[in-house]
């Protein structure tokens, strides 16, 4: 029980909460924070719930970003509102900040290999999310226009 609560739902409550503190500097309002909040922590689940498919760190930060870049493309569709508040805010509580620390740090002490070395990581995880990001726009814009047709197609009105 311990387990799921330390590994599991506390980094997803704290991913929630620090998207809430993103929603008041980026002027979210209303079902919008929840929105967003939501999308930061199911983010932060699906990083966690990829270690299961592959432990390579950056691809799971891929695949949390394809996820959060779906979801808020949908969830912006729905509300219809512009998509990029939704995204940024759910993928804050990813970006690799404790990296580029460790990064500098490294560089500071003189420690060539070790700064390279997280330097590398550090840019691996950032192209990930901006290469997650990227992919999961692009089958949005390929499938809404698709799934909008099939839609209109099957049960709406006829107008003959």
């Amino acid at each position: 029980m311990t387990d799921l609560l330390f590994n599991w739902l506390l980094p997803c409550t704290y991913a929630f909460l620090a998207c809430a503190g993103f929603c008041l500097v980026f002027n979210i309002h209303g079902p919008g924070i929840l929105i967003c909040c939501t999308g930061g922590a199911l983010g932060w689940l699906v990083y966690l719930l990829a270690d299961f498919v592959t432990h390579n760190v950056i691809l799971r930060f891929l695949l949390a970003a394809i996820f959060i870049t779906l979801f808020s493309e949908v969830m912006a569709r729905i509300r219809r509102c512009p998509v990029t508040g939704y995204l940024i805010i759910a993928l804050l509580p990813l970006v690799p900040g404790g990296g580029i620390y460790e990064a500098m740090l490294h560089c500071v002490r003189g420690d060539t290999q070790m700064f390279l070395s997280a330097l590398v990581r550090t840019m691996g995880i950032a192209g990930a999310l901006a290469l997650g990001t990227v992919l999961g726009s692009s089958v949005m814009r390929i499938a809404f226009p698709i799934f909008n047709r099939l839609h209109k197609g099957s049960g709406g009105p006829s107008h003959a």
